[in-house]
């Protein structure tokens, strides 16, 4: 036991990915004593292998009812947006049922709606934070574009529709407009779908680990070690780490796709499914090079500038959590990417990561059923990267009495739990 065994705290968060450390830079603000929790350094799991983008649009979750008209494809297993293990479906089938029975007009629009607004929160706070946390450089505000090979001038203009629908700017552009607004990419792009109010970081990773500083900074506490366990203590917690002990009066998990099998322990059965993803880095051709993220949406991948050089980051696999690595989506869409982008040769290896979803695409944001103090937040699906910033907001605005700045009641565990 370390010399902090037993220490004391207002709130101790478990999960140091984005989530987790929006939540504890929100509580430290409202002056509460706050302590966060990881095996690994900030934003060096999930939240530090997505595409980077801010999305205002990403209202929508994979299951609504387009799904139906791409399902029969999608049972190929052969398309490299979607990729699943029959294995997996059929011990997960009641997940398979639900994640299906939710792709419906009549359960799209409030799920769509309650989306919106925390994603509407979370921007705001991004843009807000990545300034106060030193890395402004970092934020691109270039938007997102989704492309298409083919004439999708109609699946564009649904789909511009359908964001103005909740108030979300956008714009079709034809093949001479994608071409002047990315000059460095080939013109394989028919139609494109610019997402204006979207920004993008050339490192998600770093920002979350700038955010971690900056709550460092304002007298927060990064612990390093692994979670052995959480067990109430009186009108408290007591938190037993790898190097010690603490004790809090509100713990948060935000623990991604380990959350679930950490809260069995206290009775609780999450319904959560893993959204596998990859992303590999390549050098980039300096003379021609990339503003945004461009996804192309027939092909099921996204190329995006970062830091480390150009990500191209995979669909979604669905499989267990721990399942081997599979090379098949990467290996699908890189000669693909290369057909969109000129780049260089593989920088390090294949990232691998699992987005945490429920069956209706909505994380868990408030407390926890049957325990006082004990605070959800987690099941982001692949937009975690985004809407953390206001989960974190939320979740800390409960702790300390106060309203949260969107409407949580679509995000209550109760739903499931």
């Amino acid at each position: 036991m370390s010399d902090n065994a037993g220490r004391q705290a207002d709130v101790v968060v478990l999960g140091a990915g984005m989530v987790g450390v929006a939540a504890a830079n929100a509580a430290r603000q409202r002056g509460l004593s706050t302590i966060l929790v990881d095996r690994r350094e900030p934003g060096s799991e999930t939240s530090y292998g997505n595409a980077g983008i801010l999305s205002s649009g990403s209202i929508f979750p994979l299951n609504t009812p387009s799904l139906w008209r791409k399902l029969p494809h999608y049972l190929t297993n052969r398309d490299p947006a979607l990729r699943w293990n029959p294995g997996w479906a059929l011990r997960n089938a009641r997940w398979v049922a639900g994640f299906l029975a939710n792709a419906s007009p009549a359960r799209t629009r409030p799920r769509a709606t309650a989306l919106r607004g925390l994603i509407a929160a979370s921007l705001e706070l991004h843009r807000d934070w990545i300034v106060n946390a030193g890395v402004p450089q970092r934020i691109r505000e270039t938007g997102w574009l989704k492309a298409w090979r083919s004439d999708a001038v109609a699946a564009a203009k649904a789909e511009q529709a359908a964001l103005a629908d909740y108030g979300i700017k956008s714009e079709v552009l034809d093949r001479q407009a994608i071409s002047a607004l990315e000059p460095g990419i080939l013109p394989v792009f028919s139609v494109g779908l610019l997402h204006t109010e979207t920004a993008s970081v050339d490192s998600p990773g770093a920002v979350v680990k700038a955010y971690a500083q900056m709550f460092a900074g304002g007298g927060g506490e990064i612990r390093r070690a692994d979670i052995i366990s959480v067990a109430p203590d009186g009108e408290g917690w007591h938190v037993v780490l790898s190097d010690g002990a603490l004790r809090a009066r509100h713990v948060v998990v935000a623990l991604g796709p380990w959350s679930k099998e950490f809260l069995q322990p206290l009775g609780y059965r999450v319904p959560l499914g893993f959204e596998r993803g990859y992303h590999q880095h390549f050098l980039p051709n300096v003379a021609r090079p990339l503003s945004r993220p461009i996804h192309d949406c027939e092909s099921g991948f996204l190329v995006t500038p970062m830091e480390q050089g150009i990500r191209i980051t995979t669909g979604v696999e669905l499989t267990d959590r721990d399942a081997p690595s599979s090379s098949a989506q990467l290996n699908a869409v890189v000669p693909l990417a290369r057909g969109v982008v000129e780049f260089g040769e593989a920088v390090g290896e294949p990232w691998r990561g699992s987005r945490p979803t429920l069956p209706d695409g909505l994380p868990l944001i408030g407390p926890a059923p049957r325990h006082r103090g004990l605070w959800l937040a987690f099941g982001h699906q692949h937009i975690g990267f985004t809407t953390g910033a206001g989960t974190g907001l939320a979740i800390a605005a409960m702790i300390g009495g106060a309203a949260p700045p969107f409407d949580v009641a679509p995000f209550s565990p109760s739903r499931y739990l």
